[in-house]
């Protein structure tokens, strides 16, 4: 067991050395997944907040380097770490996790794609780490002015997202659960930019949200139905759900659902896909609700 944990530590090490080339900060990690380092506060009666002012190793993501020497003694001080973390949100990436998970029956990646829908976006080719569990880590970047929070089930049930203060664990960890390792075909990616839809998603909710519109349609249900005639072949899905999701939000999806099936089919839908597209727009506005 000895030597199988030195072997782990040891090729822990090489990709952590090779993700610091990338300029990707990192840290040991246990096989838990936690830091590898304990605070050298931890005895401390009354701690002060210390991000490594004191010069010693053991602050979590405040020890991650690029620097090799760093990285070299990072480990050489945690010797039975066998994974390491990668810091999201610092320079020059700005990493962002996001993780989809797969526990408790969740199906994260349905409800990532139905957000895409709902808000018009694509996720983009990026490196994408896959976990023993099942689920998946996609790396993304953010702009450098802009602090991206963590958060769990936020956005969806079983989405979690790693920004500023958090890590993702990299490939070629082992944990006590198995081993992390890229998706085929993406290894050799950059973490490809967050797209600005999503990533508004990911910003803290404003603390006041403006009046929604009083029930009936008038003036923004024609305007929703207009946006679903004017689809062309190949959006004509993607504008029917955003615009149901809309009317939903806006208390009108009962009231315009009719309207709504009858402008996708003129557009070319058929009228089993509209239902089905306006009726995954209703359950998704009601889990956000």
């Amino acid at each position: 067991m000895a030597t199988m944990d030195r072997q782990a530590t040891t090729l822990a090490l090489a990709h952590a050395l090779s993700a610091a080339e990338r300029g990707l900060a990192v840290i040991p990690l246990s096989r838990s997944k936690l830091p590898a380092l304990r605070s050298p506060h931890h005895d401390d009666p009354s701690p002060s907040p210390c991000r490594g002012e004191c010069g010693h190793f053991g602050h979590g993501v405040y020890d991650a380097s690029t620097d090799p020497h760093r990285v070299r003694e990072l480990f050489a001080a945690a010797p039975w770490a066998t994974g390491y973390g990668i810091a999201c949100g610092l320079h020059p990436h700005h990493l962002i996790g996001v993780d989809l998970d797969t526990k408790s029956g969740t199906d994260s990646s349905t409800a990532l794609r139905e957000l895409a829908l709902r808000h018009l976006f694509t996720i983009p080719e990026t490196v994408v780490v896959l976990t023993p569990s099942g689920g998946r880590h996609l790396w993304l970047t953010g702009p450098p002015d802009v602090v991206v929070p963590n958060s769990a089930s936020r956005l969806a049930p079983g989405i979690d997202i790693r920004g500023a203060g958090g890590y993702l664990v990299g490939p070629g960890s082992r944990t006590d659960h198995g081993v992390y390792g890229t998706a085929p075909g993406t290894a050799h990616l950059p973490p490809a930019p967050c797209p600005p839809e999503l990533l508004r998603l990911l910003l803290p909710p404003p603390r006041s949200t403006p009046p929604r519109p009083a029930g009936g349609g008038g003036g923004h249900g024609h305007g929703l139905i207009h946006f679903v005639l004017t689809a062309h072949e190949g959006q004509r899905n993607t504008r029917l759900f955003w615009a149901a999701c809309r009317a939903y939000e806006n208390g009108l999806g009962p009231d315009l659902t009719d309207a709504l099936v009858d402008a996708a089919v003129r557009t070319g839908l058929t009228e089993r896909e509209a239902r089905s597209t306006v009726a995954s727009a209703a359950r998704m506005s009601a889990r956000r609700g």
